[in-house]
């Protein structure tokens, strides 16, 4: 049974929240963006309920189906950390899944290092533990294309002109569909999750766009906090991501408990692109940690 729960949070703001099903292992899911939505997850619904896999939605506050108040300084990795939290409590979760694609992996991370007690295991998905990882990366992914895509992209970038439709035609021919969700057109799903983005938390943490980020969490590393992660944890990756498949193999070397994922055909959206991997990784991750069979 489908069960929708607004939930209160600090400052009396309000959280959208729904559980999918019903089962003994319990999964909260933390969307990517940030300021996206959680519609892009309804691929989730086609693999985990018969699995006895019972996940909540949830909208972060400042995303669609959320309040959205006019204040950025509510915009702060740490205060998306502790709405997590109040989230938690409030569905009474304890011994449960945390699940985080993109910034949801970040913010997943992030919940791990201060609550990990509560935690059975963890799925960290397309996310790199630094965001100079995650830059250095798509500047590499981005000289790759022909030296006169480059040079127009940075003259619109130098300009302050990334609104330009010409601008926007080239992230999406020679970036988005090959790095972002390769199936095309694009899903329904993932069409409304971009249409709703919003865009005062996005800009403010992330920056104009996927591939330029000047944000407030450009500086967010996690690397030398790997190894206090003590849950077990999977890590998934789309060979095609916006995140380097080497930084999260040197991601499962460092988190004691771990196990790697690499979705051959995926990109950043593999739970999309290359279904048939992404989750088989990750529902056998699931049924193996509720099983108590080792990482």
């Amino acid at each position: 049974m489908d069960t929708t729960r607004l939930v209160e949070i600090d400052g009396g703001y309000h959280v959208w929240t729904r559980r999918v099903g019903e089962g003994p292992i319990k999964l909260l899911t933390l969307h990517g963006g940030p300021g996206a939505s959680h519609e892009y997850f309804e691929c989730l619904e086609q693999f985990l309920p018969q699995h006895g896999i019972e996940f909540y939605y949830y909208d972060q506050l400042g995303s669609y189906f959320s309040d959205q108040p006019d204040d950025p300084s509510l915009w702060t990795v740490e205060r998306f950390r502790e709405e997590v939290e109040a989230v938690r409590r409030a569905w009474g979760l304890e011994d449960f899944y945390l699940f985080g694609q993109s910034w949801g992996g970040m913010l997943a991370i992030e919940y791990a290092l201060k609550y990990q007690e509560h935690l059975r295991a963890l799925v960290v998905s397309n996310m790199a533990a630094s965001i100079p990882s995650y830059v250095r990366h798509i500047h590499e992914l981005r000289s790759r294309l022909p030296g006169e895509i480059v040079d127009r992209m940075l003259a619109f970038e130098a300009a302050g002109d990334m609104e330009n439709p010409e601008y926007q035609d080239l992230l999406q021919e020679h970036l988005y569909r090959h790095y972002i969700c390769r199936l095309w057109p694009w899903p329904d799903a993932v069409v409304r999750t971009f249409a709703h983005i919003s865009a005062p938390v996005y800009n403010t943490m992330q920056g104009p766009n996927e591939f330029l980020v000047t944000g407030t969490f450009r500086a967010w590393d996690r690397w030398a906090d790997l190894g206090r992660m003590r849950v077990p944890t999977l890590l998934l990756v789309g060979r095609h991501d916006t995140m380097d498949p080497a930084d999260i193999v040197e991601m499962g070397h460092r988190i004691p408990h771990s196990r790697v994922g690499i979705c051959e055909h995926g990109s950043h959206l593999s739970c999309w692109d290359d279904q048939e991997s992404y989750f088989g990784h990750l529902v056998a991750f699931l049924e193996d940690m509720a099983a108590g069979r080792p990482v």
